[in-house]
């Protein structure tokens, strides 16, 4: 009988934090897919105008795979960021606020749109561009050590998985460069690993006031 009351409340404890896992994790996903279908638009309409007739087709145009692909890495980017910085004991508190996430968003963005539309005299040039304008996204909105490892580690892990489809028939690039693929995707990646892993730490942050505010009441 006195081992009940304890139990309840922590049970309870352990079902809202499961369940706000399970809220950030499909929020995370919703974005991942939402971006995806941005940026491939980014990169398939090279000369499009304001809102053309074919817009909507050219979002779809890539395989049905891809977005929740995209998803799910964003996801997954996402609930690992504030996990790692719980365990290695650091909590990233550099610019902890949705404003500073939205403007990531923007830079991010930013950074494909130059991928897809800006000419360079070479691809070495545009690469050197990306990875310098990805580096400053990681100053600008993040600064974290462990933030950068992340982002290289699975850039890395990314661009191994896309040589391998790309290899294997799944897709292709039109002006491969670097082993099958684009030599500015592992900036494309790093920048994108960067950007989702704010947006869940900020959500982890939001969910952490909440639930301290709940506790306070209670």
């Amino acid at each position: 009988m006195s081992t009940t009351p304890s139990r309840g409340p922590y049970i309870a404890v352990v079902t809202n934090r499961n369940t706000n896992l399970v809220i950030r994790g499909f929020m995370l996903f919703s974005i991942g897919v939402f971006l995806a279908l941005v940026l491939n638009l980014l990169q398939v309409q090279r000369n499009v105008t304001l809102f053309p007739p074919d817009v909507i087709s050219s979002i779809f145009s890539s395989a049905w795979w891809v977005p929740p692909c995209c998803g799910t890495a964003s996801a997954m980017i996402g609930l690992l960021y504030p996990c790692i910085d719980s365990r290695l004991g650091e909590p990233h508190k550099f610019k902890r606020e949705w404003s500073s996430v939205m403007r990531c968003v923007a830079v991010f963005v930013g950074i494909n749109h130059a991928s897809a539309k800006v000419d360079f005299a070479n691809n070495v040039q545009l690469s050197l561009t990306l990875a310098a304008l990805s580096i400053g996204l990681w100053w600008t909105f993040d600064r974290s050590r462990s933030g950068f490892g992340l982002g290289v580690v699975i850039a890395l892990l990314a661009t191994l998985s896309t040589q391998l489809l790309v290899y294997n028939g799944v897709f292709q690039y039109t002006s491969p460069d670097f082993l099958y693929i684009r030599s500015w995707l592992p900036c494309i990646f790093f920048a994108g690993v960067i950007t989702m892993g704010n947006i869940g730490r900020q959500l982890a942050l939001y969910e952490c006031k909440r639930m301290s505010g709940k506790t306070h009441q209670d």
